[in-house]
Parts: C-alpha cells; structure tokens; sequence
C-alpha cells in the first residue's frame, strides 16, 4: 500500500488523458475496450497498470503493439497514463454470459481463493487488477499463457495458480469474471 501513495501523488490524472490519446484505438478512448482479446484499463489500480507498463517496456512482457510504445514511456508517463485510467468508470463487458459456466467459474474462483488478493468482489487492488467485467478473450489468453509459461507474473503466483486450472476451467472462471459487473 505505501507504493500506491507516491504513485498517486506523482502522478498527473490530465495529463494521463492526453498521453493516452494513442491508446484509444485498441482501449477505448476511457480505457473500456471493444476489441476482442483487449484488456479493458478503466478502473484498473493505478499500481497495476504502472506495472504492466513496466514490464512491457523492460521486456518482462512482451506484446507487438505494446512493447514498441511502452519503450517511449518514462516512469512519469506511465505514472500519468496509470492514474487517468484508474480514474475512469469500468463499463461491464460486451458477452453473453454462458450462466451455467458462469456458476462453475464462481465455484472455482472461491475455491482457489481468487479474492484474497484480487478483492472479494475482484475489483482489483494496488498492482493486482481488476477482473470484474474484463475482457472474456483477454482473460483465456492469458490465463493459458501463465499456464503454459508463455506469460511470467511478477512473483509467480498467478503462474503457479494457473497451472491448477484445465482448458475447461479456465473457460470457466472467465466466464464468470467477465460477466462481473
């Protein structure tokens, strides 16, 4: 928590707005995203999306389209660019929910205590992100890349939690985040 302080005082929530006017077109203009397979950044923790970017542009993470733009990032940029999206109200995303796997996903995401750290209501907190309401294709992908080890985690733990999940339940659990509103 005392990371979160510094980052939000730093951090320049208008100035965030117009640096961010190249991510629109993949993000959405307030960070709802529309593409399929696009993570959403409104209302993502501010510490999370500073560390994503982070990682792009260390290249710990690596992306076709982020990696590029994230190496012209400086830390005050992606400070900027967190904090206006942290700012901004997530919108649900655009999927019909299959309720059935929607319910199996709830059982599975209690049972492997996903709320511990990604908040009862999976809203996300300080560098763990919000995954109420994201991205179904977002959230298989790389659910399947921390399983297969083609996406690493900062300290492993979403690695060593996905190895636990089958094709099924990863279908599963998504459905159920991305139906959170």
């Amino acid at each position: 928590m005392l990371l979160s302080v510094p980052l939000a005082m730093a951090a320049d929530v208008e100035a965030g707005r117009s640096k961010s006017q190249v991510c629109a077109a993949c993000h959405g203009a307030d960070g709802n995203a529309s593409l399929p397979g696009v993570p959403s950044l409104a209302a993502q923790p501010a510490m999370h999306t500073f560390l994503q970017l982070v990682q792009f542009r260390a290249k710990r993470r690596g992306d076709a389209q982020m990696s590029p733009f994230s190496e012209k990032l400086s830390d005050g940029d992606m400070r900027d660019i967190a904090a206006y999206y942290a700012a901004q109200k997530a919108r649900p995303a655009e999927i019909q929910v299959d309720q059935a796997k929607a319910a199996l996903g709830a059982r599975l995401a209690q049972s492997h205590f996903c709320g511990s750290c990604h908040m009862p209501d999976m809203s996300g907190q300080n560098q763990i992100p919000r995954l109420a309401g994201q991205n179904y294709e977002y959230l298989v992908k790389q659910l399947r890349r921390l399983k297969s080890g083609a996406r690493r985690d900062i300290d492993g733990t979403m690695a060593s939690a996905a190895q636990a999940l089958s094709e099924q339940d990863i279908e599963n659990v998504s459905h159920f985040l991305s139906g959170l509103k």
